[in-house]
């Protein structure tokens, strides 16, 4: 009888390309059978506190409140490369201006959520579904809001003003790109299944890059009011060589943005961060020296 993982990711073109020859059966599983689940990120954070998948994205801020049920892949990355989760506004603003005025986020447990914070301690913030921020900063419920997936590319368009992109910001403040999120993968399936299962997602992630067109067309499928020329760019920003593997540049963001966490008091402990590569595990503590 084959071993099934329950793998659960986000309805989002670039997390559809990612997992397009999986779901598609285009890539050899090593005799595991996986069943796909979909659900926004933020649920998605919140079943991982209870270990409810096998394997589920996540956001990186989420890894520290269930590092004790899961370990993280080091395929399956999104990475801002000098751009991420934007704070928009109906007029343009600054971070002055900001002071005591409520601002709408995606989730208190998305990165995005942890960036803004990092970028200014004493935002006062408000839980509002993500696809739901720019109508309520439009009809001015909110100062401004903080936009995740599609929303970066498209909010110009609407005539919003950007007061910052956290991507750009991180990476002027310490030189390294933003990571977003992950995938995590439950520790009591033991080490060698989360290593298979880390070869199966990378394979994944490869044969769509090789195949673009086709995880394209079924990307296109998960896409929220895009053209095909956004799609493209918006799974392209987030589904590339980074992707595949996340390097030690990207494992030392991670756990940077962690400890400005935690330096903050974001986060009560100093977490301990495991990556799964295909062939290895790499446990270390987030701290100053590993940063």
């Amino acid at each position: 009888m084959q071993q099934e993982i329950h793998v659960a990711h986000s309805p989002d073109s670039d997390d559809a390309f990612m997992f397009w020859a999986l779901a598609h059966d285009k890539v050899d599983t090593e005799g595991l059978k996986f069943v796909h689940h979909l659900s926004d990120i933020q649920s998605l954070n919140e079943d991982a506190l209870n270990g409810k998948y096998e394997l589920t994205a996540i956001s990186y801020y989420a890894y520290p409140f269930l590092q004790d049920k899961y370990a993280l892949l080091s395929c399956g990355s999104s990475v801002g490369n000098k751009y991420g989760p934007v704070l928009i506004s109906k007029t343009p603003m600054t971070q002055a201006d900001l002071a005591g005025k409520p601002i709408a986020v995606p989730g208190l447990m998305t990165t995005a959520y942890l960036a803004l914070k990092v970028w200014y301690p004493e935002a006062v913030t408000e839980v509002v579904p993500f696809d739901q921020i720019m109508e309520r900063v439009e009809d001015g419920t909110y100062a401004a809001g903080l936009i995740i997936h599609e929303g970066q590319l498209t909010y110009a368009k609407r005539g919003f003003h950007k007061v910052v992109d956290l991507g750009e910001w991180w990476f002027q403040e310490c030189n390294l790109t933003l990571p977003l999120g992950g995938n995590a993968i439950r520790r009591d399936l033991g080490e060698e299944t989360m290593m298979k299962v880390a070869r199966v997602l990378k394979r994944s992630i490869e044969c769509g890059l090789e195949n673009r067109q086709e995880a394209l067309a079924y990307a296109k499928t998960f896409a929220r009011g895009m053209d095909d020329e956004l799609i493209d760019r918006f799974v392209g920003m987030y589904v590339n060589e980074m992707t595949v593997e996340a390097d030690m540049e990207i494992q030392k963001a991670v756990r940077l943005l962690l400890f400005r966490g935690y330096s903050i008091g974001l986060l009560k402990e100093k977490p301990e961060v495991t990556f799964i590569n295909p062939d290895k595990i790499e446990t270390t503590s987030v701290d100053l020296a590993t940063v």
